[in-house]
């Protein structure tokens, strides 16, 4: 790992989350955790560890600001988005990693864009910052965290079946803006867990 670049991100996302310590203790936890997930599953850790440390480097703005910037930068904004702002967060943090923070990767700014929704056909790398953000351990208020961090390092696709399905329950029970990207990631996900299922059935 290239240690001084990797230290340099760090001091300069532990400056912006000056005002929001518990922030920072969690970009630092997901960091760690995705490092952790790629040794497990044979990723890039040092990809894996910039993603996560960069994945909430937009989390302090404000909604208006959010939607300023992206109007601004031609990014678009999908209807769940109007109604939810604070999901703009990751669309802005790839935006900041690559022209704050000289993030150049497609694969770690992908993981930031698609670290709170997902989205169908994730790469390793986006699966691990997914997961990351969900089970790092200061997560507590979740359900099925503890089977989400045990299927995460053994399953990945299982892990994230089970983080959107409950995703989607809990949006549905509080009356919360569903976006559509995270519907389709728990149909892609599901499908896939099911097909490997049915392979595993007849191959016995």
């Amino acid at each position: 790992m290239n240690n001084e670049y990797v230290n340099s991100l760090r001091k300069n996302v532990k400056k912006a989350f000056k005002d929001d310590k518990s922030r920072y203790h969690h970009t630092i936890a997901v960091a760690n955790t995705a490092a952790c997930l790629a040794f497990a599953h044979g990723a890039d850790s040092e990809k894996a560890f910039i993603a996560g440390l960069l994945h909430d480097c937009a989390k302090c703005i404000s909604d208006e600001e959010l939607i300023h910037i992206c109007t601004a930068n031609n990014i678009p904004i999908s209807e769940a988005e109007y109604a939810s702002p604070y999901l703009l967060h990751a669309k802005v943090g790839a935006f900041y990693a690559q022209n704050k923070y000289m993030v150049e990767d497609e694969d770690i700014l992908n993981a930031i864009t698609y670290h709170t929704t997902g989205r169908p056909q994730m790469s390793l790398l986006e699966e691990i910052v997914f997961l990351a953000d969900y089970i790092e351990p200061y997560r507590n208020k979740a359900n099925n965290l503890n089977t989400v961090r045990s299927e995460a390092f053994k399953d990945i696709k299982e892990a994230i079946y089970i983080v959107t399905r409950d995703t989607l329950n809990y949006l549905k029970r509080t009356g919360k803006t569903i976006d559509s990207l995270t519907y389709d990631t728990y149909k892609f996900y599901e499908a896939e867990t099911c097909d490997r299922d049915f392979l595993i059935a007849t191959d016995n």
